[in-house]
Formats: structure tokens, sequence, C-alpha cells
């Protein structure tokens, strides 16, 4: 007996109209946030929200995209959750963003390199210890890595 062919449904396309818009990050304090995106890896400032006259909420952009990232004070009395989540910037230059970087005293877990899917990696946190990976792609951007 011949094996038999097996097929997998196709998945439904739906054009439902989603983008990506932000990712918001809590933070401890607003200015340490602003500091590390914005002075050190070129976002732009948006719009900064202050409530009786403290920093709680800014909205970022990167120097290239349309998405944004949202640092946000948490609440007086909780903590800063950390783990299962990094965030990803890519940057065409990453060796020369690296080095600036380091050169303003930030401390990576990890220098560029290039990792067994083909993408070059750096990893790094931000001031509230979040994962931070600066990478290149390239034109592998869109595609299968593996």
């Amino acid at each position: 007996m011949p094996p038999t062919k097996r097929t997998r449904p196709k998945p439904a396309r739906t054009n439902s109209g989603l983008t990506f818009n932000h990712a918001m990050i809590y933070v401890r304090e607003i200015a340490p946030a602003l500091h590390f995106y914005t002075d050190l890896l070129g976002f732009k400032v948006i719009e900064e929200f202050k409530h009786n006259g403290l920093s709680v909420y800014a909205r970022l952009r990167p120097p290239h995209g349309n998405s944004t990232i949202a640092p946000h004070r948490i609440e007086p009395g909780k903590t800063v959750a950390l783990g299962g989540i990094r965030l990803y910037f890519e940057a065409k230059n990453l060796k020369s963003a690296c080095s600036k970087l380091q050169k303003a005293g930030v401390k990576f877990s990890q220098e560029p390199k290039l990792m067994p899917w083909g993408w070059t990696h750096a990893y790094l946190d931000d001031p509230d210890g979040h994962e931070v990976s600066l990478y290149w792609a390239g034109k592998r951007r869109f595609q299968k890595t593996m």
C-alpha cells in the first residue's frame, strides 16, 4: 500500500487591517528611559505626558520606521516586571552604533556577533533592566531564517 500524502489545511487569510503600533515599556522613572532611548538610541519624543508635574508617560519614534515605543512610569509601590520580553531594534550600521554606545558608557552583555540564523546581534539592558537587542538582518529581515 503506497504511503498517503498528508496535506495541511491552508490558514484562513483575512484582511484584518492590523498593523503594529507600539510597545509599552514599564519603567521606574521616565527621565532615565528618555535619556537611554532618545540621547543614546536616537528616538524622537512625540509627546511626554505629565500628571501633577511628574512625567508618567512618553511616546517615542525611532529615527526610521513608523512604530513607536512608550515608556510608562509604573504605579508607586509596584515593581518593574523583567524577563520574557526583549526589545529588538535594527541598525544598518550596527558596529558603529554599538561603538558610540560603548563610548557613552553603555555595557553590552554581548557585542555584535553573527548568529547561526544569519543576523548579527548585540545585547544590552536599558536602565530598568529590559533586554534590548540591536541587530542587522539586511535583506534577510522578512525571509525565513532556518
